[in-house]
């Protein structure tokens, strides 16, 4: 499989975009798959992209700072009434999650409607485009990143309910307009759902299926030809499925492990 300058030069870009969004999503998807609310990556998400499309359908600039703000804080209003959800009616906050998500996805597509390139922008949402990452702007995810790695490392569980929905809000807005919705919902479960057995080296397995998922998807979408948005989270479920029977003997044998 070899790669020219041209290929090699899109392919950095998006890694280095897939492996800061590895970083991030791996710890907190183990947060929410311990926590019992596996889609609400999917709704504050699908929310934060909603306040993309309005902003953009006001007629601020796509990477202006209007945007941005208008993402954010769509995925905060987003986060924080389901943190009082969560509280109130803890019983139906898988359900309310779903509706969160169905009501933000349909008014995308209310304000799509009218618009020409609106299926363009509804895919960019929800499948990314990570082979258009801009050297240029990861410096700043990184940044931002850092600061929510050392924030969850260095508080945790003492962040309480409303610290973790609104770092998790902040992340969710910034990756899902680096590589898309479904990318950030595969790296947020699939490596916590394929370690969950493991008691020891769990982030490091963790993080190893999700940048392998990354590396092999990005190699192979530009070998065939094919939407790495689409293929790299099959390539991290094939990962996890094949790194399976080996986590499986680690888990039966943790004194083995040393802790990840």
């Amino acid at each position: 499989m070899n790669f020219d300058a041209a290929q090699l030069g899109i392919l950095l870009p998006a890694l280095i975009a897939g492996l800061l969004v590895t970083a991030t999503h791996v710890p907190l998807g183990m947060q929410v798959l311990a926590r019992g609310i596996v889609f609400i990556d999917l709704a504050v998400a699908q929310t934060a992209g909603l306040g993309v499309i309005v902003a953009d359908s006001i007629g601020f600039e796509p990477q202006g700072a209007a945007v941005q703000v208008a993402a954010l804080a769509s995925a905060l209003v987003a986060a924080l009434t389901m943190t009082w959800t969560e509280k109130r009616w803890p019983e139906a906050q898988e359900a309310i999650i779903g509706v969160v998500f169905v009501l933000a996805a349909c008014g995308a597509i209310v304000l799509l409607a009218g618009n020409p390139h609106g299926g363009e922008h509804l895919s960019e949402l929800l499948v990314g485009q990570i082979l258009w990452a801009s050297m240029a702007w990861l410096p700043w995810v990184g940044i931002a990143y850092a600061v929510i790695l050392a924030l969850w490392f260095g508080v945790g569980e003492k962040l309480g309910r409303v610290g973790f929905y609104s770092v998790f809000a902040v992340a969710v807005t910034i990756s899902v307009q680096l590589v898309g919705l479904y990318l950030v919902f595969a790296t947020l479960i699939i490596p916590a759902l394929a370690t969950r057995t493991l008691r020891r080296a769990r982030l490091s397995a963790a993080y190893a299926i999700g940048a392998l998922g990354y590396i092999g998807g990005l190699l192979i979408s530009v070998w065939a030809d094919l939407p790495p948005g689409a293929l790299i989270p099959w390539t991290m479920a094939v990962f996890a499925l094949a790194l399976g029977p080996l986590i499986s003997h680690c888990a039966m044998r943790p004194d083995r492990l040393s802790t990840g």
